[in-house]
């Protein structure tokens, strides 16, 4: 890695401002004005913290006075606070025959409304065996009709279609 990139990685506190003039904020966020960034980290020193470039989009760039451990360490929680609010999408499967019973049929049902209903997308699956493949419209009926009992919590994303043995469907939860 270059000397220059390495320089530019860095985040820009107290001598690696370089800017003809800055809008520097105080500790307790009142504005000391326009000044060189000279003044502003003398500033800084005197009360032994840091001095921070805010942004550098605005005209002049906005620098605060901070302590700049302390405010790298609050950034840093708040990252991992968002991590840890992010849920990600599974795909979870209910796998089932054409020729299921009327019960088992409805704890998938129920098993697929759980799922949907904490976020994930479900893949309804129907698996044919040997000569079974010959009754696919039961198969999609099926599966049409528990996209119909699902409706109030989901949404077709991928219409039953038939894969080698297998007649599957997508449903995602609806927002």
């Amino acid at each position: 890695m270059s000397d220059r990139r390495r320089q530019r990685d860095l985040p820009q506190i107290n001598e690696r401002i370089r800017y003809p003039k800055i809008r520097a904020i105080d500790t307790d966020g009142t504005q000391l004005g326009i000044i060189a960034p000279q003044e502003a980290l003398r500033i800084a020193e005197e009360k032994e913290l840091d001095l921070v470039l805010v942004s550098d989009k605005a005209d002049p760039p906005v620098c605060r006075i901070m302590d700049y451990g302390k405010y790298k360490f609050e950034q840093e929680k708040k990252a991992r606070e968002a991590r840890k609010k992010q849920h990600t999408a599974d795909v979870k499967e209910v796998k089932m025959r054409y020729k299921i019973d009327d019960h088992d049929y409805q704890v998938r049902v129920n098993a697929a409304r759980r799922f949907l209903k904490s976020g994930d997308k479900v893949k309804a699956t129907i698996t044919f065996r040997g000569r079974e493949i010959q009754h696919a419209n039961l198969a999609e009926d099926l599966l049409k009709r528990m996209a119909t009992d699902l409706q109030d919590v989901a949404e077709v994303q991928q219409a039953p279609k038939r894969e080698g043995r297998n007649m599957m469907m997508l449903l995602s939860s609806k927002k």
